[in-house]
C-alpha cells in the first residue's frame, strides 16, 4: 500500500480504463456490452472537454500497474460529480478506495463546490458502505434495467 501512488489520468489511460470496467462488470455484475460504450463515452467527452482547473481525473498506480480510478466533474458551478470509481480485486480492502475517494473530495472542495453526487448501484455494496461512511447520503434508489440486468440505480449527495 505504501508503494501506492495516486497520479492524474493520461489521455493513454483510456483504453486500459474502458477494458477494466467491460470486464470486471460484465463478470461482478453480468453487465453486457453497454457499459463499455457507456464508459467510453464518458471518457472521450473528459479527455476532449474537461476543465483543467474544475475537474479530474486519477489513477492509482504500484510499480507501473494500474489498479484503479476515480473523476471528478462538474455539473454546475456548485455541485460536481464523482464518476468512473474503480478499483482491481486485488486493490480492495486495504484502505486505496478510502484514500482515493479522499482525493476527489479534497479536490472538489478546493475548486469551490459544495455537494458532491454520484450515481451507482445497489450492487456495488462494499463502494456503498464506503460512501456511507465518508459522509454520503443515499438520495433516491430506483429499480431499472441497465446494461442489461436488472439492478436498483441509486443517487448518493454529501456536502461539503
Amino acid at each position: 500500500m505504501e508503494s501506492i501512488r495516486i497520479r492524474p489520468f493520461e489521455a493513454s489511460d483510456r483504453d486500459w480504463l474502458v477494458a477494466r470496467h467491460e470486464a470486471l462488470y460484465a463478470r461482478d455484475e453480468g453487465f453486457d456490452a453497454s457499459f463499455g460504450r457507456l464508459v467510453s463515452q464518458i471518457l472521450d467527452d473528459f479527455i476532449a472537454e474537461h476543465d483543467a482547473v474544475r475537474e479530474a481525473g486519477w489513477i492509482a498506480e504500484d510499480k507501473g500497474g494500474r489498479l484503479g480510478s476515480i473523476f471528478c466533474v462538474a455539473l454546475d458551478a456548485h455541485v460536481a460529480k464523482l464518476r468512473l470509481f474503480l478499483l482491481e480485486p486485488e486493490a480492495r480492502g486495504q484502505g486505496l478506495g478510502r484514500r482515493m475517494l479522499e482525493t476527489c473530495t479534497d479536490f472538489a472542495r478546493s475548486c469551490g463546490y459544495r455537494e458532491m453526487q454520484l450515481w451507482t448501484h445497489e450492487s456495488h455494496q462494499a463502494a456503498c458502505r464506503l460512501y456511507a461512511s465518508n459522509g454520503w447520503q443515499l438520495i433516491a434508489a430506483t429499480p431499472v434495467r441497465n446494461f442489461g440486468v436488472d439492478n436498483i440505480e441509486q443517487h448518493w449527495s454529501r456536502t461539503l
